[in-house]
């Protein structure tokens, strides 16, 4: 039997999982690497750091299937999508820190480009609004810092990357992006899927640094290193593999994946659909040979990371899975709300200037109240980027498909259908992440033969329905948004 390899290379860790022609897991090898906070606001990463941890993560998947190289039959990469690495052609070494997505150093730089066309100055090239989110703006910031960077860009002597572009680069010795990833930059065309020259002029990035654009689903290069010889055959962002594991291939689709932040996209079939509603127009995947497939996506910001500061600064929790078990010992939050703008806050808002709160604090709140006031605020991020989608789609979602770490409460998905008012499913394969880079690898090299063996391996592992009635709903949701409404502003504008 031949198997199917995924690369995982996360904001907190690097994966590589082995599936079998089911797609279900046979083995699994994991590696944190280390977050870097230079600044208040600034994030970081080691790139080579996470180059070494995918090779041994690759090493100790294999080992622990006891599988060769040989005897995989492809390997796909999925990655954090919006973090930025510079290396040089020449050492292959990386010029400096990566620039992680959660990252808004950029701010002033965002305020100063929207001062001239306001914040959705580019969205009708790129489907993106002026946020520090974004790549482009991260590679200028390091021009401004440093201009004899951008003659060696010019010169063709720094390339530009995400993590995928690093990782195919790296394993393959070819300059690659995938379309998904390349439509996160904010320099790439969603009608030509190509590098836009107004966009590239406006934000001083020379074309000659950056990769070739090609499909999500194809043959890049053989590998090299622990994958001798297998083809890297797939690449796709996080989210947008995430879309394509959980098989969501017909317009109307939906998933939503909770990791350290939260994303959810709806499929929108082979026609870029502008939002009205503060969501982001991307591309979910290109299949070799086919048309690019769009989607809208909302992005929080913090979700699971709001759990593990729980654990790690205020110490009311010792494992993030305890969290569960604390807050099903409170029917509700005695009241109190919690925004985690620790970042700002993404969609549907797109402030930078917002931060966190904790509001509606009583002598009554106890630490189980916070628990559950944690859980309840990724529910009603959700159900805030959920109503975007259905004014912008003109269609309501019939159900919501959910996977990522923090699928494994059972609380949050109850919470989360109920302030939906929909059903929420949870797949067999919660690692549909990885699975989606393997989809499309596998079907580059013929493991898969078509999109219905792909559906074929999609099982439910279980539902929740609603179970909250229309009154509490509503009026939880007016307190969530008087409670965001105290996050704005909080950053003085300079």
């Amino acid at each position: 039997m031949t198997y199917i390899a995924a690369i995982d290379q996360g904001t907190t860790s690097s994966r590589c999982i082995v599936f079998d022609p089911d797609g279900s897991v046979v083995a699994v090898d994991q590696r944190e690497h280390r977050q870097i906070f230079p600044r208040p606001g600034w994030v970081e990463h080691d790139a080579m750091e996470i180059w070494l941890n995918v090779q041994s993560c690759v090493r100790g998947a294999l080992d622990r299937a006891r599988l060769a190289a040989s005897d995989l039959a492809a390997v796909g990469i999925t990655n954090q999508r919006e973090t930025v690495v510079l290396w040089d052609r020449r050492t292959g070494e990386p010029v400096g820190p990566a620039i992680v997505w959660q990252d808004t150093r950029t701010a002033d730089l965002v305020a100063r480009l929207a001062a001239d066309g306001g914040q959705d100055r580019f969205r009708d090239r790129c489907g993106l609004p002026l946020a520090t989110y974004f790549s482009g703006p991260k590679v200028r910031w390091l021009f401004d810092q440093d201009p004899d960077l951008r003659r060696r860009a010019s010169d063709g002597e720094i390339l530009f990357g995400t993590m995928e572009t690093w990782l195919i680069w790296r394993l393959t010795g070819h300059h690659i992006t995938d379309v998904s990833n390349a439509s996160r930059t904010m320099l790439m065309n969603l009608s030509t899927v190509d590098w836009d020259d107004e966009l590239l002029t406006a934000l001083g990035v020379p074309r000659a640094m950056l990769p070739e654009i090609r499909p999500s689903s194809q043959v890049y290069g053989e590998g090299g290193g622990p994958l001798h010889g297998v083809p890297v055959a797939g690449a796709l962002g996080d989210q947008q593999a995430a879309l394509f594991g959980q098989t969501c291939f017909e317009p109307g689709d939906a998933k939503c994946t909770y990791g350290t932040g939260s994303f959810l996209l709806l499929n929108t079939g082979p026609t870029p659909k502008p939002s009205a509603a503060g969501l982001i127009t991307t591309v979910g995947y290109q299949l070799a040979d086919s048309a690019p497939v769009y989607a809208l996506e909302g992005s929080i910001a913090v979700t699971g990371a709001l759990i593990q500061w729980l654990r790690d600064n205020l110490n009311l929790i010792t494992r993030a899975s305890d969290v569960d078990e604390l807050a099903r010992t409170v029917p509700d939050t005695g009241g109190a709300v919690i925004v985690p703008a620790f970042a700002g806050l993404f969609a549907p808002h797109w402030r930078s200037d917002a931060r966190g709160v904790i509001a509606g604090l009583t002598g009554y709140v106890t630490k189980a109240h916070l628990a559950r006031a944690a859980l309840e605020a990724t529910a009603w991020q959700v159900r805030e980027v959920a109503d975007a989608m259905a004014a912008d789609a003109g269609v309501p979602m019939g159900r919501l498909k959910v996977d990522g770490g923090m699928t494994a409460s059972e609380v949050l998905l109850q919470i989360q259908a109920d302030v939906l008012d929909l059903p929420v499913v949870r797949p067999a394969v919660t690692e549909t992440t990885c699975l989606g880079a393997a989809y499309a690898a596998g079907l580059a090299v013929g493991f898969w033969p078509d999109l219905d063996a792909l559906r074929a391996n999609w099982r439910a592992d279980a539902e929740w329905v609603p179970q909250m009635s229309t009154e509490d709903r509503e009026a939880g949701y007016s307190r969530w948004r008087k409670a965001v409404a105290r996050t704005l502003d909080w950053i003085e504008k300079t």
